[in-house]
């Protein structure tokens, strides 16, 4: 801890510093503590961090007080890098969906679907990727929204004292992350969305579980809705808490739920739209509060909007291919697991290896080197419970990425912190940083 004329020094008179003067607290007796020179200001710089219930992963702050009001807090990160974006350049343009599903954990939909976009950009097979597949995409992704935003309410209940909140929402978020594993065979970390479709088909009754599934979820938003909406403790531990005006929003490039509680309605749903979203029928929630509050409001409202566009999707679904047509870049897309749970079925191993020596050559050829993608650079955005989620991607030609960038809203967002934090009381300070929902996987990828 370092101080500035802080009168509970006891070990030592303390030592000039370039920042000042510092002491070591190390306790002792009351009159010890009394008997100490009273200073004419206080300053104390704590540690926040690394490791924090509200700061969502291992982000540390450093914030810098006088008494209990926030004079200066500096975000530093880095503490969870992976190395993420480096390791795709080593990887096959398919390979690299297994690494960015694992950024952002908590909305691992948006990074595969965000890549898998710019990867058919370049590859020029847009409009070719089945409409099954983009419509499966959609809904996974706003079955992705709704478990993402539950996290966030969740857990920002709980850093708050609101321990029911956490309950509740954790109880619809297990619904859909039991769709996942239907889905996909997996709770998190998918890699289901693949460049010119998906890994495979849904399951023969995913349909009718995801319908059935969506009253459930419905009616427990309610009950998150009847604790904390109007709630006046609630209100007044978030309500003009963590404020951040339009203005500041577009001077620091701060987007999703954070850019609409200040009443700017931009959603890259609706505004530069992808995968047909111009097609579905839903509206992007506001409010002005510009506060805790208001991001709270805004999630609520956004994961009922959500509930719809996959009604919608469920409506669509009509049979067919989930893979481009093209084999020279289609992985296959009709897995199945074999009898003891793991790997292919036997079916399936016997239609590769009997079709045609010339088939198996291919399969492997494609599974080992990979395809080559044009030469060339695009950016890709798509709207993610955060914000922004864009992509940069650049290709040289070969069967593996030159270069691969992603614009993380949590990264961006994070900018905010001094601005929505500094002035207010340090209590406070969890509200805000929760606020914002930042997920550190994605900052340091």
């Amino acid at each position: 801890m370092t101080t500035d004329n802080l009168i509970f020094e006891t070990a030592s008179d303390g030592q000039e510093t370039s920042q000042g003067r510092v002491y070591t607290l190390s306790g002792g007796d009351w009159d010890q503590v009394k008997a100490a020179p009273a200073g004419e200001a206080e300053r104390v710089v704590v540690n926040m961090g690394p490791q924090h219930p509200s700061t969502h992963g291992v982000l540390r702050l450093i914030v810098e007080l006088e008494g209990e009001t926030v004079t200066e807090v500096r975000p530093a990160i880095g503490y969870l890098h992976t190395g993420i974006e480096k390791n795709l350049e080593y990887r096959t343009w398919t390979q690299g969906v297994t690494f960015v599903t694992r950024m952002d954990y908590l909305s691992s939909f948006y990074s595969e679907t965000a890549y898998c976009l710019a990867v058919e950009k370049l590859l020029g097979i847009t409009d070719d990727v089945p409409e099954r597949a983009t419509v499966i995409r959609v809904m996974l992704m706003e079955l992705n929204r709704i478990s993402s935003h539950l996290v966030a309410l969740g857990t920002g209940g709980l850093e708050l004292g609101a321990l029911t909140a956490m309950f509740l929402a954790f109880r619809e978020r297990e619904i859909i992350l039991d769709l996942y594993e239907l889905v996909t065979g997996l709770r998190m970390n998918h890699a289901y969305i693949r460049p010119g479709g998906l890994a495979q088909d849904l399951p023969p009754d995913a349909i009718a579980k995801i319908r059935e599934a969506i009253p459930r979820i419905r009616t427990g938003f309610k009950d998150t809705e009847n604790l904390l909406v109007g709630n006046s403790v609630w209100m007044a531990r978030t309500k003009d808490v963590g404020v951040l005006d339009l203005d500041g929003c577009l001077a620091l490039g701060i987007t999703g739920p954070t850019l609409r509680s200040t009443g700017f309605a931009w959603d890259l749903r609706k505004t530069n739209p992808y995968c047909g979203y111009e097609t579905y029928d839903f509206k992007i929630p506001t409010v002005d509060t510009a506060d805790t509050y208001g991001r709270f409001l805004i999630r609520l409202a956004e994961m009922e909007q959500s509930l719809q566009i996959v009604e919608q999707c469920l409506d669509r679904l009509e049979p067919g291919p989930v893979m481009v047509g093209d084999k020279k870049i289609a992985w296959p897309a009709q897995l199945s697991i074999g009898g003891d749970g793991m790997g292919n079925s036997l079916e399936h191993i016997k239609q590769i290896m009997g079709t045609s020596m010339e088939s198996l050559i291919h399969h492997f050829k494609l599974v080992t080197e990979g395809f080559e993608v044009p030469a060339g650079q695009v950016y890709q955005a798509v709207e993610s419970p955060r914000g922004e989620l864009g992509v940069h991607m650049v290709s040289d030609g070969g069967t593996r990425p030159y270069r691969v960038h992603f614009r993380d809203p949590s990264f961006t967002n994070l900018q905010a912190v001094p601005a929505i934090c500094e002035g207010g009381q340090v209590a406070d300070l969890v509200a805000a940083i929760a606020s914002i929902d930042p997920v550190m996987g994605g900052v340091d990828r």
